[in-house]
């Protein structure tokens, strides 16, 4: 059984890739003293994920923009995989002022364990500053098709669909 997480103040919360484009592997790290989670998951949870949480502190933030996000904050090294990541939930504790993120461990469908879950809690600050890595991180990847938005080949220049 894979381990689970219940991190409060993140002193690190990003997200980043491993390997050249089109071979890419994508992680989320999240970390307190003593304390550090890399999570694998999919470049399309990493956009999908970038694009709630904007939408969601332009609804909860008078002036979303008015946080200016600090350096670019990447990977931890050595970067080692806890668990692959299959759902991911989002909530916002008002109190708090913290978004939940959750994420869920992929198990194989014949796998008769629970899976995993990590819940992390991260500040506005590390919204934005999320956000703003994710979509730095995807936009490194190959160019997507025109016509049906999967990605090129590795030189750009070709994709199924175009024949």
């Amino acid at each position: 059984m894979s381990p689970s997480y219940d991190l409060f103040d993140l002193e690190h919360f990003t997200v980043g890739a491993t390997g050249s484009p089109g071979q890419r592997v994508f992680y989320l790290q999240a970390g307190v003293t003593g304390t550090l989670v890399s999570l694998k998951l999919e470049k399309q949870q990493v956009a999908a994920l970038a694009e709630y949480l904007d939408g969601v502190m332009r609804e909860i933030s008078d002036d979303p923009e008015a946080i200016v996000p600090e350096a670019d904050i990447g990977l931890i090294e050595p970067v080692e995989a806890e668990w692959t990541v299959g759902d991911i939930g989002i909530g916002y504790d008002p109190e708090a002022d913290r978004m939940l993120i959750m994420a869920t461990e992929l198990l194989a469908q014949d796998h008769p364990d629970d899976p995993a879950s990590a819940r992390f809690r991260i500040t506005r600050a590390q919204v934005v500053r999320f956000v703003a890595r994710a979509r730095q991180v995807v936009a490194a990847g190959r160019p997507p098709c025109r016509y049906c938005g999967a990605p090129l080949n590795d030189d750009g220049s070709w994709c199924p669909c175009s024949n």
